[in-house]
């Protein structure tokens, strides 16, 4: 492990020292330099997964543990000038693991955090290397290479050690003031806890789907400062096409007291092979809720009027429904769930920084009797689940750094409990994460 350490970090240091230069070659490409970034971030991450009732198929004890860093450093360049400006992004990322105990990781690593070698054990470490190069027309940029889009549809996730990346094109044009529209096509994907690209696709309920790409167009409307609304469309070839409705809004009621809500909406349908069987769901989202002073207090709602599970790509944050958080996304065939979220921001009794999260959801009547063969669960006995129901309560606190040398240095942790009937696991998780970011340049 130490040699492989050192290998790995002298190649990022190497990869880091030489960003300046690049930097300097350019300098007499006036707009190239004056916009340029480059930002570290350096992630600690601890997490832990209590299968309550030994559940895990990766494990035989029922318990998962891991404790590792996580090194990112990102450029960005400006653009060069002229009526199309041309620039490049590029990113090193390095994962190290600090610990997982005997036996504590399982076979497969079943909360994600680091890869596996082919005994089932944790890597002492791994790495992401890439980027992209970019042009700007008027008020549209246009990238290729790596990407990391943010929609409703196809959204990179970034809740492990390293994020999660693709590979392809995005379009990105803010012509009209208020209005963001977005588009992109890829081609392979890369997991958190994945060094390099896999080419076949993988979601979260059906597992890898050998679907060629993916791609997405829409867009986001900010009318005024109290009301949004967004639009997209999206396509995993031979598998899915998926079409996203939302909006936001807030309502004050005083200087103290405001409320607020939104609505999301997914339909999904099976297309061209069907690599996921046939299937045609509508799922929606709804929130109303009140801020008063340094607290908020939110009521959601969430139904899946579909025969099979709502899917998306997995490890993605593609899912911008209310009732998805920790760890259920409560998106079982004819599922409803209800959620009660309270937010407390200690800002206002003279702690800035520190903000204190909880909520509690549960969800019944998830019934996979209509279910297709690529979603459907069964009992032991071998009939199709019915009239399942889950609960889920997650608590959070958080303090970030205010000023000083520490500035933006984050401290988190979550605690989350969830308990179901037959198709989920029974299991208790804690994560602990502290996040420091600089700015280089």
């Amino acid at each position: 492990m130490l040699n492989k350490t050192k290998l790995s970090l002298a190649v990022f240091s190497a990869i880091i020292s030489a960003t300046p230069l690049m930097s300097a070659a350019e300098e007499q490409a006036e707009g190239f330099v004056e916009g340029s970034s480059f930002n570290i971030l350096n992630r600690n991450f601890y997490m832990n997964r209590d299968f309550r009732k030994g559940q895990s198929s990766n494990t035989g004890n029922g318990y998962s543990e891991a404790w590792a860093h996580g090194i990112m450093g990102k450029f960005e360049s400006g653009f060069t000038q002229g009526t199309v400006g041309f620039g490049i992004d590029a990113f090193a990322m390095l994962g190290i693991k600090l610990d997982t105990g005997d036996g504590r990781f399982g076979p497969g690593g079943s909360i994600n955090l680091l890869p596996v070698n082919s005994d089932g054990e944790a890597e002492d470490e791994y790495s992401k290397l890439g980027g992209a190069v970019k042009a700007q027309l008027f008020d549209t940029v246009i990238k290729a290479g790596d990407v990391f889009p943010m929609t409703p549809v196809l959204h990179y996730g970034d809740s492990r050690l390293l994020p999660e990346s693709f590979k392809g094109v995005t379009v990105v044009n803010n012509s009209v003031d208020g209005l963001t529209l977005q588009g992109g096509r890829v081609h392979a994907m890369s997991q958190p806890q994945q060094s390099g690209m896999s080419e076949d696709f993988a979601t979260f309920y059906a597992g890898g789907v050998d679907a060629p790409w993916a791609a997405y167009f829409g867009g986001d409307y900010t009318l005024n400062d109290n009301l949004a609304f967004s639009l997209y469309t999206s396509r995993l070839e031979d598998a899915w096409n998926q079409h996203y409705a939302g909006m936001s809004w807030s309502h004050p009621l005083s200087e103290n007291v405001s409320l607020f809500g939104g609505l999301n909406y997914y339909k999904a349908v099976d297309q061209g092979q069907k690599l996921l069987g046939e299937f045609d769901n509508d799922i929606y989202s709804g929130k109303v809720g009140v801020k008063f002073g340094a607290h908020s207090l939110a009521l959601s709602h969430q139904r899946n009027n579909g025969d099979d599970d709502f899917d998306y790509l997995r490890q993605s944050d593609s899912i911008f429904l209310d009732n998805s958080i920790q760890y259920s996304d409560f998106n079982s065939p004819n599922e409803r769930s209800w959620m009660l979220r309270y937010d407390l921001d200690m800002a206002t009794f003279g702690v800035p920084g520190l903000s204190f999260m909880t909520r509690y959801a549960f969800g019944t009547d998830a019934d996979y009797s209509d279910a297709n063969n690529v979603y459907m669960r069964r009992d032991e006995n071998g009939n199709p689940l019915t009239d399942q129901k889950r609960w889920e309560r997650n608590i959070e606190a958080k303090y970030v750094v205010q000023s000083g040398s520490l500035k933006d240095m984050s401290f988190r942790v979550r605690q989350m409990t969830t308990r179901a009937t037959d198709y989920e696991s029974d299991l208790d998780e804690v994560r602990l994460i502290v996040e420091y970011p600089l700015e280089v340049l």
